[in-house]
């Protein structure tokens, strides 16, 4: 029988998820759980790189992250789910990495350059605050890649960047030590990332454009009502168009049974924005309630989400205690090793 690929992602415990990451990242996350070996990471060291003097708020959402990757459908049977802080092989290999990459080459990565530029807060206007741990994003998340085996690593476009920089450090590692690394591929998802209500490309919480998987029918009602529609509709018989309202764009996720009919009478002029914005309203309640009520169920079992984080890291130190021989033994530190 032919070994599983293994798959490798990770996300950052720095809040709730919303319906981007849901459509661009978890939902696919469940379906590869099926085909895969699949490894999730709770990133929690790497949320510390610019969360470092709020460690209150990355604790909290190790839990928080949890419970919405369990409520999406991430199956702990078939799913590993675990916390990078407590796998300290990564922080090792990353430290073994480090070695193998420049700082002019951190610097000119595109994905570290852009993050840089949209932190300005944390890391002043010319990145003059930048710190080490956040220069290294891509070296420890080649860490995260490699000691557990990763050979696929699901990623959207603007972070190919980093994918490529690990290959490029495993590619030195071998040249220099002898082959023993993989080079991961990255399995790149055909979904472009979700456009905030407010039609802005990006969605986050802090420009309040976001669903979260945890707003109740109130917060969600507010968010829609004030969605972005067609500027040119200005009566509510005018005919609009459908491709510049962001109505119609959540419509198109959550309400594929009705959507001809719905874009029909937003062009005929026979639909309201408000009666349409209700019906988006009613059909994003539904869509989110089943995950909602298997989030209300962990939330209510604690000690079973504690025994899944615990079991899928005591599984992923596995994996990497066994990567780190084979590391040590390549570089020559294996001292007293068999």
């Amino acid at each position: 029988m032919e070994e599983k690929k293994s798959i490798l992602t990770g996300i950052r415990p720095t809040g709730n998820l919303h319906l981007g990451h849901y459509f661009g990242a978890v939902g696919n996350w469940v379906k590869a759980q099926n085909e895969y070996e699949t490894f999730i990471e709770i990133a929690d060291v790497q949320a510390l790189t610019d969360n470092f003097n709020n460690p209150d708020k990355v604790r909290k959402n190790v839990r928080e992250l949890t419970l919405d990757l369990l409520a999406c459908g991430i199956d702990p049977n078939k799913a590993t789910i675990f916390i990078q802080s407590m796998i300290p092989e990564i922080a090792e290999l990353t430290v073994y990495y480090s070695n193998l990459v420049t700082v002019a080459r951190l610097q000119r990565n595109p994905t570290i350059k852009t993050e840089i530029a949209q932190k300005k807060d944390i890391f002043g206007q010319s990145g003059e605050s930048l710190t080490y741990g956040f220069l290294g994003y891509p070296v420890s998340q080649t860490a995260d890649i490699t000691a557990l085996g990763g050979t696929l690593v699901p990623v959207g476009e603007d972070q190919l960047p980093l994918i490529e920089q690990c290959r490029e450090i495993v590619r030195k590692f071998n040249s220099i030590y002898g082959d023993t690394l993989s080079e991961p591929e990255h399995l790149l998802s055909q979904i472009p990332r979700l456009k905030g209500l407010d039609g802005n490309e990006k969605m986050g919480k802090s420009l309040g454009n976001a669903i979260f998987l945890v707003d109740d029918e109130e917060t969600i009602k507010k968010k829609v009502m004030e969605a972005k529609t067609d500027a040119n509709k200005i009566h509510k018989d005018d005919p609009a168009d459908p491709r510049r309202c962001m109505v119609d764009y959540y419509h198109k996720l959550v309400s594929k049974d009705n959507l001809k009919t719905i874009e029909d009478e937003c062009k005929q002029g026979k639909r309201g924005c408000v009666a349409c914005k209700k019906e988006l309203v009613a059909n994003m309640i539904n869509f989110l309630k089943p995950i909602q009520e298997k989030r209300r169920y962990y939330m209510e079992n604690p000690k079973e989400v504690d025994k899944i984080l615990q079991n899928g890291t005591k599984v992923a130190k596995k994996k990497a205690e066994a990567t780190m021989s084979k590391v040590k033994k390549a570089i020559k530190i294996d001292y007293f090793g068999e």
